[in-house]
């Protein structure tokens, strides 16, 4: 397993410092449990825990396929009324138990085709932070663990109790789920076919671009380039344009003699009413208030 995934539901709710939570660790075969970063963690409870618990977080891990008892103890507590949660690659999990079946869900970008790829009966998001479908919420890699825990807290007991925790913590209050991962340029892993083709979108995001011009670039049919974009990226061509457009803006903005009309303008976001629109909605900010947080008070403006 991840050993950083685990360590962060434990901070954030073990020490939360008002004894609102109980935190058990579990595993099918209780001892030492080897991590990715080459050190074990000695977990002494069995899953039987499971079968009191309110909320069940599956931290991230090698994505081998998970132990049939893990995934039988995951789907009774789930139909008990259960709360599961995974963080990172921990959605390969709650997905194979059938959890997230008919559901949206995110993981760590770099494992969202594969995800997609193993259960296309789950709808993946591989842009945002976390996704709260109630029951069953799923986090980005890492550290947007952080933010879904915090926002949980503050689902239980309120924003000032998660403020609270997070300046316990010294961490900013957890982002928006609706938030994009901050991915790489080219983060997603796609065929030779493809790779062109976005690598050019990417240079002509300022354009007006459809799926017709990305299909035709691609010499494929609209209805068969969008089958494949999809499989391959594991979004819509429309949803991928959208998210390219704000990671660019967000680059943008981080330069303080660009107008937001100018960056509305080079990412092709349209007007700034648009922009502010799409920004807002992705990132639950304001251009503005993004600028202010990532550029040094002396050049934002």
């Amino acid at each position: 397993m991840v050993a950083f995934d685990l360590t962060i539901p434990v901070q954030v709710f073990a020490h939360e410092g008002h004894g609102r939570y109980r935190v058990t660790l579990c595993t099918p075969n209780p001892g030492l449990v080897p991590t990715t970063s080459g050190f074990g963690i000695e977990v002494r409870a069995d899953l039987t825990a499971l079968d009191h618990a309110d909320t069940v977080v599956v931290p991230g891990y090698s994505r081998e396929p998970a132990p049939v008892a893990a995934l039988a103890a995951l789907r009774r507590a789930h139909a008990r009324g259960a709360r599961v949660t995974s963080i990172c690659t921990g959605a390969f999990v709650l997905a194979e138990a059938g959890l997230l079946r008919g559901r949206r869900a995110t993981t760590h970008w770099a494992h969202a085709v594969e995800l997609a790829r193993r259960h296309p009966d789950v709808d993946v998001d591989p842009s945002v932070l976390y996704v709260d479908e109630g029951d069953v919420l799923t986090s980005a890699g890492v550290a947007a663990g952080i933010d879904l825990c915090l926002y949980l807290l503050g689902r239980d007991h309120g924003e000032a109790a998660a403020i609270d925790r997070a300046r316990n913590m010294v961490t900013p209050l957890h982002r928006a789920g609706g938030q994009a991962q901050f991915t790489p340029p080219g983060a997603a892993t796609v065929g030779a076919e493809l790779a062109p083709v976005l690598t050019w979108a990417r240079a002509h995001l300022h354009e007006p671009l459809t799926v017709a011009i990305l299909a035709k670039r691609a010499l494929q049919a609209p209805r068969t380039f969008n089958r494949a974009f999809r499989a391959a990226v594991g979004m819509s061509p429309h949803a991928w344009l959208t998210a390219e457009r704000l990671r660019l803006a967000c680059r943008l903005l981080e330069e303080p003699d660009l107008s937001v009309d100018d960056v509305a303008r080079r990412t092709g976001l349209g007007s700034s009413a648009n922009f502010r629109l799409h920004f807002k909605r992705a990132f639950a900010t304001t251009p503005s208030a993004y600028r202010a947080t990532f550029c040094s008070p002396e050049s934002a403006r």
